[in-house]
Order: structure tokens, then C-alpha cells, then sequence
């Protein structure tokens, strides 16, 4: 597994939070690294960002490249539990697990103070890997999110292969039905652009505001008009997602001039 970091300058002579970014279908761990523009905001709050792959790559699974939307470069951050993806494709322990493992024994991180974004697939799980960690993830917020997978035909085509057609077993990894279940700690932060041909067949917002509401979660949910799915879509907002996160990460720590929250 491959993955890119980001180090803000305040790791050079201290340890920083950590700022997990989940990207979605076909993307690598480049995509958002080259096109969000979120460094200079990383630099200015003092985060470290860590960006995983989306997918293991080259197993040898029969079939794995034949789809853009299963297999390679679409993990959806779930373990799978069927075989034959069942070998590698365990991409939500990577996320939660294995992943700060490796950050921490390579880099000045505080993982006492990890947050974690994504956009589409990777809104997707963020949420869940948040709601499912609460006291790992300080922090979370999405750009465009899967929030129902099990109701999009990109979930259920990803669940159904990964996890097997036993629908019960998909609840652990749906935002929607996840947040009536144990709810999150803090506010959650949603961007989502009017314009984006996925919202109404395959994102379904509605739904996870909707479920929100029925548990008193608190929820931004910000209809930003005219926006698509694209990363010109995810840089107009970074910076306000960034900040979301820094405000969580830094509470209770000392913060000096250079941080402007």
C-alpha cells in the first residue's frame, strides 16, 4: 500500500495532529495531494496530512481491473469479508489499523489528535471509520459523501461483492444507518454541490440529514450552489473543512500566534 504525508512545518520541532483524507473511486493517493490545495491550510494550522491509496493494487485477484467502479481503486473502505477479495481488500483496518501504525513510527505525529475527511467514496468512509472509532477521531467532515450506500447503486454493488448478500452485514458500514446507532461526539461538517450529477442516485445526503435529525445529531450540511463533483468543487472548500478540523484538533493544547482558528 502506498500513501502520501504532508508535513506542516510545526513538525520539525514538535509533534502535530494528524488529518486523514479518504479519496474516492479511481483516485490514488496523488490525486488529492496535486489538486485540493490543502497544504498552505495544513502549514497555517500546524496538521499533518496522510492521504492512503484507495484499494490495494496488483493482488492477482482475477477480475480485479475489469470495473471502474470495483476492485482496483475502490476498496470503499470496508473489510471484505468474501472471497476472493477477502485476502487483501481489508481496507477499513488498513484506515483505522494499520495505516496510523505506520505514521507514527515514521513521522512526528499525535495520534491523541486525529481527525479524518474524505470526498465520495471517501465521505463515505470517513464517516463510518469516525462513528465506528469516536474516541480515535476527534474529528470528521465529508465533500460529496456515499452517506446511504446501501440504498446507491455504487454501494450496493461494492457491498454485495465484498460483504456478501446478507444485508444485515451492511449496516456497519452505511453513515446513514450508523448514525442512529451510536451518533457522533461532535458536529459533523457535509459539503455538497447542487449541480453534482451523483446526488440524487448514488450520494443520497437527504437520507443521512434526515437520520441525523431523527437522533438530535448535529449536522452542517451546506448546499454550495452550482458546484460538481470535481476537486475545484473540494478546493473551494478545504480551507473551511481544514479549519473544522483544527478547531477539534487543537482544543486543550497550547496554541500560539501562528495559529489562527
Amino acid at each position: 500500500m502506498r500513501f502520501a504525508v504532508y508535513e506542516p512545518p510545526q513538525a520539525s520541532h514538535e509533534s502535530v495532529p494528524v488529518l486523514y483524507f479518504l479519496s474516492g473511486l479511481t483516485c490514488t493517493e496523488e490525486n488529492f495531494m496535486v489538486k485540493a490545495g490543502a497544504q498552505r491550510f495544513a502549514a497555517k494550522y500546524g496538521l499533518m496530512l496522510v492521504v492512503p491509496d484507495t484499494s490495494p493494487r496488483n493482488t492477482g485477484i482475477l477480475g480485479e481491473d475489469d470495473e471502474w467502479d470495483f476492485g482496483t481503486g475502490a476498496g470503499f473502505y470496508v473489510d471484505a469479508i468474501t472471497q476472493p477479495w477477502a485476502s487483501h481488500y481489508q481496507m477499513y483496518s488498513y484506515v483505522v489499523h494499520e495505516l496510523p501504525t505506520a505514521i507514527a513510527e515514521n513521522f512526528p505525529a499525535n495520534l491523541d489528535r486525529q481527525g479524518i475527511f474524505g470526498h465520495s467514496m471517501g465521505g463515505h468512509g470517513a464517516l463510518i471509520c469516525a462513528m465506528r472509532n469516536q474516541e480515535q477521531y476527534k474529528s470528521v467532515s465529508a465533500f460529496a459523501p456515499i452517506a446511504a450506500p446501501m440504498r446507491s447503486p455504487w454501494g450496493q454493488k461494492a457491498f454485495s461483492r465484498y460483504l456478501g448478500e446478507e444485508r444485515e452485514t451492511w449496516r456497519a458500514y452505511d453513515a446513514s444507518e450508523l448514525i442512529k446507532q451510536v451518533g457522533y461526539h461532535s458536529p459533523i461538517l457535509i459539503d455538497q454541490g447542487t449541480t453534482d450529477k451523483f446526488l440524487a442516485e448514488q450520494l443520497l445526503v437527504e437520507a443521512f440529514e434526515q437520520a441525523c435529525q431523527e437522533v438530535n445529531q448535529p449536522l452542517n450540511l451546506r448546499y454550495q450552489e452550482g458546484y460538481d463533483h470535481s476537486y475545484y468543487f473540494i478546493a473551494s472548500f478545504i480551507e473551511d473543512h481544514i479549519r473544522h478540523h483544527a478547531i477539534a484538533l487543537l482544543q486543550s493544547s497550547p496554541v500560539d500566534s501562528n495559529y489562527q482558528l
